[in-house]
This record gives C-alpha cells, sequence and structure tokens, in this order.
C-alpha cells in the first residue's frame, strides 16, 4: 500500500529509506521531490506509519512497515502551510494512486481543498486527518471535519482522552498521542504529543485494512476502524473518544457488516478475545487499547496491547 504523507517533507531516515518514495513539494519556490524535512516533524508521521526498522532488530518500526510511503512537501520548516499548496498535494497523491492519505494538520480552508479533499474521497482513497490540538485549536479543524475523512483525536498513556486532543462532533476514532517515539531527521529519533502522531499511527491501521482487504471500498477502511473501536466515554459514540480507540487487531480481523447493514454490534474471533475479568467481574468495565511508542536498548518499537474484559459491550457499528 502506499500512503501519501502531506507534512513537512520526509527525511530519508535510514529505518524508512527503503519504504521511502520519491514524491513532490507543492510549496511555490521551494521545489524538490518531498524528501528533505527541516523540520522532523513529516518524517516522524512516515516513521509512524513505515518505519522498517533495521535487519539486527535496531531502530523504529511503525504500524504498516511494508507500506511505501509517498512524501509530499506541503509545508515549510515553520510547519505552516497554506489551503492551496494543501490542495495540490492531494491532487498530486490522487494522480499518483495513493492509498492512504495522511494529513497531520489543520488550517485554514480554500474552495481548492475542499474540491481536492472530496475528488480523493471519490476516488477511494482513504483520507485520515487530526482533529487538531489545544490550546491552539478550539475545535475540529479542516479537513478532518470534512465528511468521509476519518477525524483523529488523542489519547494519553492510560488511555484517557489527552489535554492536548479538541474535542467536537467531528471525531471518529482515537489513538496514542501522548509522548511518543518516532523517526527524525539527520537518522534521529524525537518524542512528540499531539494528535498528529495519533493520525499517523490510524493511517498505518488504515493501509494494513487495505493490504489484508485489497477490494474493499475506502468507506468500508474507515467504517471497520469505527466499528471494531473500543467504546469509551459514555456508551456509543461521543465528541470525545467518537467511536472509540482504535483496536487493530479487531479491524483486521473481526466480522464487520458492511455499512447499512443492521446489527448490533461486531463479532471478534476467539483467538484474540481476553480472559474474564476480575474484581469488578468485568460487568461495567470497559475495554482498552493502547499503542505505545518505545525508544530503548538503541532502537525504537511499537508494541500493540489490547485487552477487553468479558461482559464488555460489544463495539457499535458507525453510521
Amino acid at each position: 500500500m502506499t500512503v501519501a504523507v502531506l507534512d513537512t517533507g520526509v527525511d530519508p531516515h535510514q529505518d524508512l529509506r527503503g519504504n521511502l518514495l520519491a514524491g513532490t513539494s507543492t510549496i511555490p519556490g521551494i521545489p524538490g521531490d518531498g524528501r528533505l524535512d527541516e523540520n522532523s516533524h513529516g518524517t516522524g508521521m512516515a516513521g509512524l506509519i513505515a518505519a522498517h526498522g533495521q535487519p539486527d532488530s535496531t531502530g523504529a518500526m511503525g504500524i504498516a512497515p511494508d507500506a511505501r510511503i509517498m512524501p509530499i512537501k506541503t509545508s515549510g520548516s515553520a510547519n505552516t502551510g497554506q489551503p492551496d499548496d494543501l490542495a495540490a498535494g492531494i491532487d498530486y497523491a490522487v494522480a499518483h494512486h495513493a492509498d492512504v492519505i495522511s494529513i497531520s494538520s489543520t488550517g485554514g480552508v480554500s474552495a481548492d481543498l475542499v474540491r481536492s479533499v472530496r475528488v480523493a474521497l471519490s476516488s477511494n482513497i482513504v483520507v485520515v486527518a487530526a482533529a487538531g490540538n489545544k490550546p491552539e485549536d478550539s475545535y475540529v479543524g479542516y479537513p478532518a471535519t470534512e465528511s468521509g475523512v476519518i477525524a483523529v483525536g488523542g489519547i494519553g498513556q492510560s488511555g484517557v482522552v489527552a489535554p492536548v486532543s479538541v474535542d467536537g462532533p467531528e471525531i471518529d476514532v482515537v489513538a496514542p498521542a501522548v509522548d511518543i517515539y518516532s523517526t527524525s531527521y539527520d537518522g534521529k529519533y524525537s518524542k512528540g504529543t499531539g494528535t498528529s502522531s495519533a493520525t499517523a499511527i490510524v493511517a498505518g491501521a488504515a493501509a494494513l485494512i487495505r493490504s489484508k482487504y485489497p477490494d474493499l471500498p475506502a468507506a468500508e477502511v474507515a467504517h471497520r476502524l469505527t466499528a471494531t473501536a473500543i467504546d469509551r466515554g459514555p456508551p456509543g459514540r461521543d465528541d470525545q473518544y467518537g467511536y472509540g480507540i482504535i483496536d487493530l487487531v479487531a479491524a483486521l480481523t473481526a466480522d464487520v457488516p458492511p455499512i447499512g447493514f443492521e446489527s448490533t454490534g461486531v463479532t471478534a474471533p476467539a483467538s484474540t478475545a481476553a480472559a474474564p475479568g476480575t474484581g469488578d467481574g468485568g460487568s461495567t468495565a470497559r475495554g482498552l487499547a493502547t499503542l505505545g511508542v518505545l525508544l530503548a536498548a538503541g532502537g525504537g518499537y511499537l508494541v500493540w496491547r489490547r485487552r477487553r474484559r468479558a461482559g464488555d459491550p460489544p463495539p457499535r457499528i458507525s453510521r
């Protein structure tokens, strides 16, 4: 799968080189193939999606380490960009047949940007976008507000919504967003906090789903993510967690009815079921799925942990 990363560019980090395609820059006066990042933000997002690590098991490994990264430089070293530059980047991703578009930013809106996002969605591309970060943002920003785009919020290491994550009716799912380690420029590693990281994690998950189910339409990929998400907060969809925390195991293996099919939930295979709960008997506990990015002993890696207690309500179907 090819994931277009629209960001500050992607440095050819040693943990990414095998997956890094030649892309482009859409910033006027700054030509290039997207493989230059003076900020580190875009390289970090690419690493979360598709870092492949090193043969000796050191280095960072992303969610979808066999995915290809299409680097599209749409913002400069200050991590700021113009809506029309983002629009041109989306157009490039569509023209070059990206399977997933990852946008870890929010900002202004233009007619061209709205058109480009809608063209991408109509072209069967999964579009994932960050909801935004407090205090700079007070509400979900564009393009996360566009219908059909997967709007991503963030959680902390305890599974509770992160203070930095904005909330709103557009939130679809949440993923880890606090103290996330990933690749950086000049072969380094960095740690960041924000819905940008959560967005890249979800984009990687979307790439894995598209790889396993290549005939699944983009809308059904998004549906699979929301239908299998682990409910948090008030029962059902809410403005902080959306449909819940992404559960990558369930998203890849659960029996998910298609959009519009009347069902009370989805069924995960028995092999992924957790042991019966303790203490409260599991009757009121909700499941928790967390992704942690660790950088230790000379290498960074991702760890997926999934806990769902017996008696938890099944994930709700996205409508």
